[in-house]
């Protein structure tokens, strides 16, 4: 990472009674990074969230964001980032525009200066046709957008985004990201959730989290290529017992699957192949197809997150 950091948090913990939700975090963000955390519900992404925006207070640990400590500084560390959460507040009852007012109101824009921001935003989030619309009626895609575009009336230095295109179809999901890439072209940084591959893909970095705890960070295209092991794609019916059976073969790592095929991880294709085939073959499973692949990040996530388990699982057993 060169750029200088604008997060930087050290053993950040948060308890909620018995659940550890998230389990002595350790991370960086560089300046002008657009930053993921990759996981699956519960790993404890909108946790850690929630702590380095101010509205959650850690169990234990410390931080920083912009300069400025978590802990005793909250309020001060508001004033300057956007927060999106996954429930984003706005007004069904009042207009695009009138939405845009409000939170001018609320981050207290200089009146002299609301007309211009306003401007700007519906021109970026391209919501000047539906100006005078009411905020219930517009798509999904496009209420997410003036979800953002209320986030930045303040233009705040760093933004956090907590699985902002949940439920938002793939055209909108895509115009959303197409933003983000111009705020960060505009020196902005932004801090993001999110549960999708192909969105973990467009960041710069990536910590992938499991059960609270961040279990790797690298680039995208780096947690791919530390992956040792091969993909095998296997397109076979039925898919669902074909699964099953594959499962259970001391040649495979994990089976998951994508779309109508199965994608196995296992250490050597060509032993691993034959001991498929056979068993798909003696249990009266059809084969179709079956090809090598190279590992996607889904694999790695897979792949990752597994031997983390594996390792922790092998430590307790042995405590």
């Amino acid at each position: 990472m060169n750029c200088p950091p604008v997060i930087r948090i050290s053993g950040l913990s948060k308890q909620f009674g018995e659940l550890l939700a998230v389990d002595a975090v350790d991370l960086q963000v560089g300046e002008g990074e657009i930053f993921g955390l990759l996981g699956p519900d519960g790993a404890g992404k909108t946790t850690t969230i929630r702590m380095l925006v101010g509205i959650m207070e850690p169990t234990a640990g410390a931080g920083s964001v912009l300069g400025l400590d978590i802990i005793d500084q909250t309020e001060e560390i508001k004033e300057q980032i956007g927060y999106m959460s996954q429930r984003f507040s706005l007004y069904g009852d009042l207009t695009v525009a009138e939405n845009l007012d409000f939170f001018s109101e609320i981050y207290e824009v200089p009146i002299s200066e609301r007309a211009e921001r306003e401007r700007k935003m519906l021109d970026f989030s391209r919501l000047h046709p539906f100006i005078n619309r009411l905020a219930q009626d517009l798509s999904g895609g496009m209420k997410q957008k003036l979800a953002l575009a209320c986030t930045l009336m303040h233009t705040p230095k760093l933004l956090f985004l907590d699985e902002p295109t949940t439920g938002v179809d793939p055209v909108s999901r895509r115009d959303f990201w197409k933003i983000l890439y111009q705020l960060v072209a505009d020196g902005m940084t932004i801090v993001l959730s999110t549960p999708y591959m192909d969105e973990a893909e467009r960041c710069n970095r990536i910590a992938m989290m499991d059960n609270g705890r961040i279990i790797k960070i690298d680039t995208p295209t780096a947690l791919k290529q530390s992956v040792t092991q091969s993909v095998l794609d296997i397109y076979a019916e039925p898919q669902q017992a074909a699964k099953e059976i594959l499962s259970g073969l001391n040649k495979v790592h994990s089976v998951q699957v994508f779309g109508g095929s199965l994608h196995v991880l296992c250490d050597d294709v060509d032993s691993t192949k034959a001991q498929v085939t056979a068993a798909l073959e003696s249990s009266d499973i059809r084969i179709d197809d079956i090809r090598v692949l190279s590992v996607d990040l889904e694999d790695a996530f897979v792949s990752i997150i597994g031997q983390a388990r594996d390792a922790e699982e092998g430590r307790l057993q042995g405590a």
